[in-house]
């Protein structure tokens, strides 16, 4: 059984004080990892973590995750390179198809079909690992929802990443999709990589440590109505309730799917350290 590991992604743009600040928070805190997404909007990822990484010693920095369709293949390796050597070798390269339509549109970059944006997603990892060639890559990451994504990333990833996330989610919503359906996705893809060990992640949508559950679960069905509320209790991309229960629901969840490696956005980023401090 793998150790847990912990993530935050940062989102918000703000000054060089209050990054470094956040970022050093994260690692005061317990965090293994620091990320960034990568919105229009939200901060830059490539300087974003060249100054994540003068700011911190010891977490991992990641792009959690790139959308392939922003970048051209041959350029986005050149930049990662550059951004393995310059943190030190503690770079972990993060991609995603993408999933926000506005933002293309705003980019100015075709949206297309499932599966263009698929494929630009495999000639982007194409791209970085004919740029690390002969030599050792920084950990890859890919994940997604659907069966091509999956399978991909069990050939490729080190890491593979659950959204824990139903279809109504394809344009930015909160949708949740229920423990049935993320423990489906967990075997499917368990049966795609045929025994190789893999580092398993989830995205954590919603962390709220309470001695009020009964009413923290009852605010989040709130925003997530297409769930019941004894449903989202029952989901790993909800921690809701003390840190004790919190830690316990974690470690079940790494028992019964695997799941060793939680990331949460960076609302929730103080909101899990007493849940670390727990599990360490």
């Amino acid at each position: 059984m793998r150790p847990f590991r912990f993530g935050v992604a940062l989102v918000a743009p703000g000054s060089r004080a209050g990054w470094v600040a956040k970022c050093r928070q994260a690692e005061d805190l317990g965090y293994d990892v620091v990320g960034v997404v990568d919105h229009l909007g939200r901060v830059a990822p490539v300087p974003a973590l060249l100054l994540a990484a003068e700011a911190t010693e010891r977490v991992k920095l990641n792009t959690y995750v790139l959308n392939a369709s922003f970048h051209n293949p041959v350029l986005l390796a050149r930049d990662l390179t550059g951004l393995d050597e310059f943190t030190g070798g503690r770079l972990e390269i993060g991609i995603g198809a993408g999933y926000v339509r506005a933002e293309f549109e705003a980019a100015g970059i075709e949206w297309g079909t499932p599966g263009q944006r698929f494929a630009r997603l495999k000639r982007v990892v194409a791209g970085i690992e004919r740029a690390y060639a002969g030599r050792p890559r920084p950990p890859l990451l890919l994940g997604g929802r659907g069966d091509r994504m999956l399978e991909f990333a069990a050939e490729h990833a080190d890491t593979i990443a659950f959204t824990g996330t139903a279809p109504g989610a394809a344009e930015g919503r909160l949708a949740l999709a229920g423990p049935a359906a993320v423990a489906e996705r967990v075997d499917f893809v368990k049966r795609a990589l045929g025994g190789r060990d893999t580092e398993l992640n989830l995205m954590v949508h919603l962390v709220r440590i309470t001695d009020d559950r009964q009413t923290a679960l009852e605010e989040a069905h709130r925003l997530v109505p297409h769930l019941g509320a004894d449903e989202l209790g029952e989901l790993p991309t909800v921690l809701i309730g003390s840190a004790e229960a919190a830690a316990e629901q974690l470690r079940r969840t790494r028992e019964t799917l695997g799941i060793s490696y939680f990331t949460v956005i960076e609302d929730d980023l103080t909101r899990l350290a007493p849940v670390i401090e727990k599990l360490r």
